[in-house]
């Protein structure tokens, strides 16, 4: 008992001493004081260079810098014509244009030499043969039509230098003349009276027996005035 009063007592000393230690040691460190009043900030002025110092500066291009460019003027001396034209000579023209005339100047000598145009060409100034035939027939019907342009061709016919049609008018169509044969040789001449507005005289001839079967067919071309065609047949 004597022991626990004592270790009380001792204890109770220990904190009061250390109390009184301290409390003479301590500072109280103050709070700060802050004032309700706002304080405005000072404008800061900035040098407008030292802004724009350190941004690059941006240059407009200038297309006129470019050396491979050269502007050029219409009205100055020696320049360049503009290359756009209105004629069909260009580009885009059609390279077998320039071939158009000569083919239908070459088409047009064909046909003519074909007997399948007319025109003021050469006229044939000498008789032409049409062929000769043997036949067991009675008769011959010929037709004859004008296969160019409708210009007034006249044709006389005729037999062993009978005259069997004294003028035909050639048209488009065919006409037929009846021509009857005699045993042995026949001689069939068909004149050509005038040549045509257009050119010479221009005619088609079929030449059918008394079956109906087509012996020949021929034509002239150009033929003169005055000049003959003609068919040489032997009936057998």
């Amino acid at each position: 008992m004597k022991h626990i009063l004592f270790f009380i007592l001792f204890f109770t000393a220990v904190t009061v001493s250390a109390q009184t230690e301290f409390g003479t040691k301590f500072k109280p460190i103050p709070a700060p004081k802050f004032s309700t009043k706002k304080k405005t900030p000072i404008p800061q002025v900035k040098d407008p260079q030292a802004e724009t110092a350190d941004i690059p500066s941006i240059k407009t291009p200038n297309v006129f810098d470019n050396t491979s460019i050269t502007p050029k003027s219409q009205l100055q001396v020696g320049a360049e014509k503009s290359k756009f034209t209105m004629s069909t000579e260009n580009d885009f023209a059609n390279p077998g244009d320039q071939y158009v005339a000569k083919m239908e100047k070459d088409l047009n000598k064909a046909l003519k030499d074909a007997g399948l145009l007319e025109g003021r060409g050469t006229l044939v100034k000498s008789n032409i043969s049409l062929g000769d035939f043997k036949t067991k027939s009675e008769y011959f019907i010929v037709k004859f039509r004008d296969f160019g342009a409708i210009d007034g061709d006249l044709v006389r016919v005729s037999s062993n230098d009978v005259v069997i049609k004294d003028q035909i008018l050639l048209d488009s169509g065919y006409k037929d003349v009846k021509i009857n044969l005699t045993q042995g040789f026949n001689k069939l001449d068909f004149e050509a009276l005038n040549i045509g507005s257009l050119g010479g005289n221009t005619a088609e001839i079929r030449v059918y027996d008394d079956k109906g079967q087509l012996v020949t067919n021929d034509y002239w071309n150009n033929l003169a005035a005055g000049f003959r065609a003609t068919i040489i047949v032997t009936k057998e």
